[in-house]
């Protein structure tokens, strides 16, 4: 009979998650193993939590293995004003996984060694057995293509939403764009994918002194020719657990700057990219120092082929969907 894993919660739109799904249950049905996201359909030989579900009653009942996947924990709410629905949906999502990690997961995958360090720092370390596996991706898929020599420096931003109380990542991308811009021999275009309101997307287009292309929310197979069209990849999160778009851009050949939370130190290597100091508290959300990124910036753009092989070889070294999917089956069926 074929081994079959339950996968809950079916996510769906943009983000993380999603991305995850789509490239886990591809894999793991090329594998020869089937999947259902419905924790009554059974039979099934393990459960993985993608996070976390509203269904904790069938989850603490279930008699199979459960695997919890963890990313980070809310946290932006607490330093920055966001609407009352944003921080009870926040506060609830914690509240779930928390739940989950402690009381139904038989055992957790985290995304990350600063993901692991998080919630053991924030909610206290558990005898649980755990596992450490950043994303992967098909490095078939996301790889690099030939480039054309464009006229300026194209610095990309991918984010799901950059709403929410995350509006700091565009001011960060627009001002590193703006310091980066004296540095080299071609203007600097930052080109920002995802949802952006129309009000910060015009108080922007008024302040920045570099132009600024908005792509919008773009389909996923979009991505990598957006990526083979860029200079530099900007990860505009602050303490992420482990960014698809990272791993993404990497594969794509394309080099990675970023201040150094999160983790992100895990992820890109000097040959790949710059990861430079915060300079300030980033728990605060206080405007980093932007100069040594700047400079870091400067450089990356200025020997593109050194960084984007740089770049490729660590995807092909840490990320392909393969070594993650395998990560994630030894913990569910091993």
């Amino acid at each position: 009979m074929t081994e079959r894993i339950c996968i809950v919660p079916k996510v769906h739109g943009v983000g993380g998650m999603v991305s995850f799904l789509h490239k886990f249950s591809a894999y793991v049905e090329k594998r020869g193993l089937s999947v259902t996201f419905d924790l009554a359909d059974e039979p099934y030989s393990a459960i993985l939590v993608i996070g976390g579900t509203r269904k904790l009653l069938p989850l603490f009942r279930a008699r199979q293995r459960v695997i919890q996947r963890l990313d980070g924990i809310n946290w932006i709410h607490r330093k920055k004003p966001t609407s009352l629905k944003h921080s009870i949906r926040a506060e609830y999502g914690n509240l779930v996984l928390r739940l989950i990690r402690r009381f139904a997961a038989d055992g957790i995958v985290y995304q990350s060694e600063f993901s692991r360090a998080w919630w053991n720092d924030w909610y206290g370390e558990l005898k649980t057995p755990f596992s450490v596996a950043h994303n992967g991706v098909d490095l078939d898929v996301y790889r690099p293509e030939a480039r054309i020599n464009n006229s300026r420096h194209r610095l990309l931003v991918v984010e799901g939403s950059l709403g929410g109380g995350y509006e700091g990542g565009l001011a960060n991308a627009v001002r590193l764009a703006e310091a980066a811009s004296g540095l080299v021999s071609k203007p600097i275009e930052l080109v920002v994918v995802g949802e952006v309101d129309d009000a910060l997307k015009a108080e922007w287009q008024a302040r920045s002194a570099v132009a600024i292309a908005w792509v919008g929310k773009v389909a996923r197979d979009a991505i990598p020719q957006l990526m083979n069209e860029a200079d530099a990849l900007f990860s505009a999160d602050v303490h992420p657990a482990c960014p698809n778009s990272v791993i993404e851009a990497l594969a794509c050949g394309l080099p990675v700057v970023a201040y150094d939370t999160g983790s992100l130190a895990e992820l890109v290597p000097a040959s790949a990219g710059c990861i430079a100091p915060y300079g300030t508290n980033p728990w605060r959300l206080e405007t980093p120092v932007v100069e040594p990124l700047a400079r870091g910036l400067a450089e990356v753009l200025e020997h593109q082929e050194k960084f984007r092989a740089g770049a490729r070889a660590q995807a092909e070294a840490a990320f392909g969907i393969e070594a993650m999917t395998e990560k994630y089956l030894a913990a569910l069926l091993g």
